[in-house]
């Protein structure tokens, strides 16, 4: 028997490094797993790895910041796997860049992705929850969130907007049996970051940097997140709510 036997879960991002791993944890304790993703090939590489053993995944394609895909991927999920009882808000996108050398459409761009695109994912799914009174939803912010972190000013400003969004939400629908916790990574060993990395004039020494300023003395891994996700969205965690979590190898320690 796993934690999340008979339960529908949903994971934005679930195509990528962190989300893959995040579907993957939990499809082995028994979820049904959505796996939504603007880019829908990645997301059916996530969905049929998970297939080809005995659990079940859907990929659905979806653009977080336009409304109308949200409902329609909310509504195939509802149809075809059940009412939502998890939302794992994952995806995000970053630009590594000083604030002054950012233009407004840069602004746009992460807002959307980064704060609006999770509004529209509660939006369309809390109702439900509300209805059935129970469920559960964890967002994964950012270490910049806490602490800020040079380079991703706005990036920073939308993630601590996701952790005062789910505190708000934590209170006003406690009484509604849901709850809202959020997990901070710190650096961690993705696509996202090799972009990062990869944009600056030495890639490995920016690497390096990284990895010094983490008390550990590694870059985060996408399974190393997994633990602390799952124990949100689980019963385990029922009564923890309005809770910021840093997965970070000590990079914050924030109380």
């Amino acid at each position: 028997m796993g934690r999340f036997d008979d339960t529908t879960v949903v994971v934005t991002g679930g195509g990528g490094g962190i989300g893959g791993a995040l579907c993957r944890g939990f499809a082995a304790e028994g979820a049904r797993v959505a796996v939504l993703d603007r880019d829908e090939k990645a997301a059916k590489n996530v969905a049929g790895e998970i297939s080809s053993g005995e659990a079940t995944a859907l990929a659905v394609a979806c653009d977080i910041t336009e409304r109308d895909s949200v409902d329609a991927a909310v509504a195939r999920v509802t149809d075809e796997l059940g009412p939502i009882e998890v939302l794992v808000n994952n995806a995000g996108w970053d630009l590594f860049v000083p604030f002054l050398e950012t233009q407004p459409e840069d602004w746009g761009r992460l807002i959307d992705i980064n704060l609006v695109g999770p509004l529209h994912m509660h939006h369309a799914i809390l109702p439900g929850m509300v209805e059935r009174s129970g469920g559960r939803v964890v967002n994964i912010s950012s270490d910049a969130a806490r602490v800020g972190s040079s380079g991703e000013a706005v990036y920073a400003a939308c993630k601590a907007g996701l952790v005062a969004f789910s505190k708000t939400l934590a209170r006003e629908h406690s009484r509604h049996g849901i709850t809202f916790n959020v997990v901070c990574p710190g650096p961690t060993d993705t696509a996202l970051l090799a972009t990062v990395t990869n944009a600056s004039a030495n890639p490995e020494k920016l690497r390096e940097a990284f990895r010094r300023s983490i008390p550990v003395g590694r870059l985060g891994q996408p399974d190393d997140l997994v633990g602390a996700v799952l124990f949100f969205a689980s019963n385990d965690a029922a009564f923890v709510t309005g809770q910021v979590l840093s997965v970070s190898g000590g990079l914050t320690m924030a109380g």
